[in-house]
């Protein structure tokens, strides 16, 4: 295996990186900034931190890799903004929030579409993802081919626990700034709003909303039980983050550096793709524990009242029947 010296990394820093502001070497070291929502607990932080520490290593500090937490940068839509115009060079971004300029980023959130990690992993690994990272590479974007987890979706609130779709009617429900979210809450019967994910504790604590969705990772890491009672495994929607780049930034970078940089963050995914899932059962146990109320909703009653409000054909028309067919292949009959 080749392996890039500090030496060859920096000459080829030096031919290309020149005409590019945001990309510099100080102290002769090239570095990039890596954005990301999750604090500082949460398992794609810290392995977002091994990756850049493993790139360092390798590349004797020729190529180091700031990552900043917690929405240190900013929030999704600005760091998503920064990554476009090369202010800012990586940034770890979730499908439904990326799907604010790549529509079909979302195809993988489709309301109750997969029934296990079984079938998402084969997807995103597969077929599915490398059609949605096609669409991503159209906005100008470059993703990294391994999807990060995020996990299934649970379902927390103060009012009451859900345990079937008639329990959403009325529930003001935080949502990620997603049309597909906002839909299918809707055809729930919930009262969904839009906010950042830096706005949702307080919005919780006040009560401008009654509950929200988010997977236990982030439940856990956000301490949410401290401002909601209960927590239902609804399992809902799954959701991953695409660790990116942009086309200004990935374009300028040598070819040495970017073999490293996809080496260790896609195996940096990988890993933290298996955090998630060993730590499933102690984090529902600790969230007990911590005071929530835990039960679990049957996903066959959610279905069926979402297939008769007619979500599903509206957004199989929304995404077109090519990708609903890259869906189905893996997830199996939707609509």
């Amino acid at each position: 295996m080749h392996h890039p010296t500090r030496r060859t990394l920096l000459a080829g820093a030096a031919a290309t990186l020149l005409p590019a502001p945001a990309l510099h070497a100080q102290s002769g070291a090239l570095r990039l900034k890596c954005g990301v929502v999750t604090p500082d607990s949460h398992p794609a932080t810290i392995r977002l931190r091994e990756a850049a520490y493993r790139v360092a290593k390798e590349t004797n500090g020729a190529v180091e890799v700031a990552v900043f937490p917690n929405g240190q940068l900013g929030s999704d839509t600005d760091m998503l903004s920064q990554l476009r115009s090369g202010a800012l060079e990586m940034f770890a971004q979730s499908s439904s929030n990326l799907a604010t300029l790549v529509p079909r980023a979302s195809l993988i959130n489709i309301a109750f579409a997969w029934s296990g990690y079984d079938k998402v992993w084969p997807a995103v690994d597969g077929e599915l993802g490398a059609y949605i990272r096609g669409e991503i590479a159209k906005a100008g974007l470059v993703p990294f081919e391994r999807m990060w987890d995020n996990g299934f979706r649970q379902t927390t609130t103060s009012t009451r626990p859900i345990r079937g779709p008639a329990d959403f009617e009325g529930v003001k429900l935080r949502v990620p700034n997603s049309a597909l979210f906002t839909s299918a809450f809707r055809a729930l019967g919930a009262a969904p709003v839009a906010l950042n994910f830096s706005e949702a504790y307080s919005a919780l604590q006040t009560k401008v909303v009654d509950g929200q969705e988010n997977p236990l990772a982030i439940i856990t890491s956000f301490k949410l039980a401290e401002v909601q009672k209960y927590l239902s495994f609804t399992n809902h929607i799954w959701d991953g983050f695409w660790l990116m780049s942009g086309n200004r930034t990935w374009s300028r970078l040598p070819e040495d550096a970017k073999a490293v940089l996809t080496r260790h963050f896609n195996a940096a995914a990988l890993d933290q793709r298996q955090d998630i899932a060993s730590q499933g059962v102690a984090m529902r146990d600790a969230l007990g524990k911590a005071g929530f109320a835990i039960n679990d909703a049957p996903a066959a009653p959610f279905q069926d009242k979402l297939r008769s409000a007619g979500f599903y054909t509206e957004w199989k028309g929304k995404y077109g029947a090519e990708a609903w067919t890259h869906l189905e292949k893996f997830a199996g009959a939707v609509s």
